[in-house]
Order: structure tokens, then sequence, then C-alpha cells
């Protein structure tokens, strides 16, 4: 797995922030908020398995899988210390179960847009509905395998400004050959829809009551419409969420980071200030 990482903690901070992309991202996913971050504290920014310039190992690339690269990442770079978890999308799954795995280390949470199960299909408002259930049969498959249209619709569907040609080529290029595409066909797959897949429905059920429970810092930013967290799901975190500030960005659907990443890194490094 490779990763961007900022250098030394500061002279203030001994804490590491840990930033987490989701799919079809990678650590450049987070290239305008770091700088905001990073004199405050040491960044670290992996590519998930499969995403970014990772390797690109022949696996189901479930979101187990991915719990296991990430795990023994951490290890292998980030052994001992406390973490500040910073996350987006499925980078929140992972981050939620890293830190309720390890509640020693953690010290702070700052997220947008993050994973949700669903009782019914009902539960999913809007054309998100039909992509999904395209997206669990054979046609769906090929659409992404052969037409790699989440790269080339999906994504840029997820934010408000059109992302220049070096931004989109910074995405398209981890998945240009067929081959490549599996983690991107597979994360839709894993989002758990009444019931199923039950093992991510467990995981998410379990760090999802941790979540209400304790009082780790929780810094949620949110925006209107949002694609996952909407208004009404932002309020419910703050209602619900003990020790969570919440920033509303302004307008915005999925990606936030990408149309709001100076305002959120700014938000962040001043929210570090509260985290001890």
């Amino acid at each position: 797995m490779t990763y961007v990482d900022t250098g030394s903690p500061t002279k203030n901070r001994k804490e590491i922030a840990l930033f987490l992309h989701g799919n079809p991202a990678a650590s450049y996913f987070w290239r305008n908020v770091i700088p905001h971050v990073s004199p405050e504290v040491r960044c670290i920014a992996p590519d998930l398995i499969g995403f970014g310039q990772s390797g690109k190992p022949d696996i189901a690339y479930r979101f187990v899988d991915h719990v296991k690269y990430l795990e023994a990442f951490i290890s292998a770079v980030l052994p001992t210390g406390k973490i500040i978890l910073v996350a987006q999308d499925w980078g929140t799954a992972l981050s939620f179960d890293w830190a309720y795995l390890n509640q020693d280390r953690i010290v702070g949470l700052a997220f947008s847009e993050f994973l949700q199960p669903y009782p019914t299909w009902d539960d999913i408002r809007g054309p998100a509905r039909t992509i999904f259930k395209k997206l669990r049969d054979p046609e769906g498959r090929a659409l992404i395998m052969e037409k790699n249209i989440f790269i080339e619709k999906f994504f840029p569907l997820g934010t408000l400004r059109p992302l220049t040609k070096v931004e989109l080529y910074h995405y398209q290029a981890p998945f240009l050959e067929k081959s490549a595409r599996q983690p991107v066909y597979q994360f839709p797959n894993e989002i758990p829809i009444e019931g199923h897949p039950a093992d991510v429905l467990e995981i998410v059920e379990r760090y999802t009551a941790w979540l209400l429970e304790n009082d780790v810092p929780k810094l949620l930013f949110w925006a209107k419409p949002g694609k996952i967290v909407t208004e009404e799901k932002a309020k419910w975190c703050l209602e619900t969420m003990k020790n969570i500030k919440g920033v509303l960005v302004g307008e915005d659907l999925h990606y936030l980071e990408e149309d709001h990443c100076h305002k959120i890194g700014g938000e962040i490094a001043d929210w570090l200030s509260t985290v001890s």
C-alpha cells in the first residue's frame, strides 16, 4: 500500500492524522485538505489496496479484505501512538471499525458522507436505488468492468464543480485496465441492504452502537442536499452522537472534499485545538 506522509510530528502534538478515502478515490483526494492540517500534526494518507498506486492483488476486494489490509498497514507504519482519523465514504466505515477495535489509540474522528445500512430497498431514495440494484446483477458488473461507468459517469456526478482534465486523469489512471476495476465494482455491493452482506452489516451495527455511546471528539461535515448524509441524517447525528460538532459546508453532493477542501481543511485544523 502506497501512502503520503508529511513527516515528523510537530513540536506541539504527537498524534498522527490518518486520512482514509472512499470509492473510487485515493490519497489524491486529500491533496488540498492536508496542507491545512499538516502544520498542526503529521498526516498520513494511504491508497487503499487496489486503489491509487497501491498494489492490485487478485482478491475479492470485499470490505473485510480492506479491513485486513488496513490493519496490516497501520501495524507496519503506525504501530504505536494516538491517531486522529479523517475519512469519507468507505473510508469512514474502515475508520469507525478500526477505532472501535483500537479504542485506546483514538483521540478524534472527523468525517463526511459516511456509510449506512438500508433495512429495505425502499429506504434508498431517488436514482440511487436503481443504480445499486443494477450494480448487483451481471449487467451492472459489465457496466463497471467493461465500460468503467463508475469512474467515467458516477464519480463526476458526485461533485458540484466540473473536475479538470488533470484531476479526472488522476482518478482514471489506476483503472485504465479492465482487470483493475474489481475494487470499484465491489464496494457498492458491500453496502448492507436488507441484511446483506451479513458480515458487513454486523460490523456496521457494532461500530454504530459504539459511536453513539463514546465521548471521542467528532467532527461531521455535511452539505445540502448531500447524497448519503442528508440534512435529516446530519441532524440525527448531531442530536444523537456525543461530543460532536457539525459543519455545514454549503451546497454539495457526495465528494465534499473536492468542492470545499479549504473550508474542510481549515475546520479540521481549528478543531484539533479541542482534541486531546
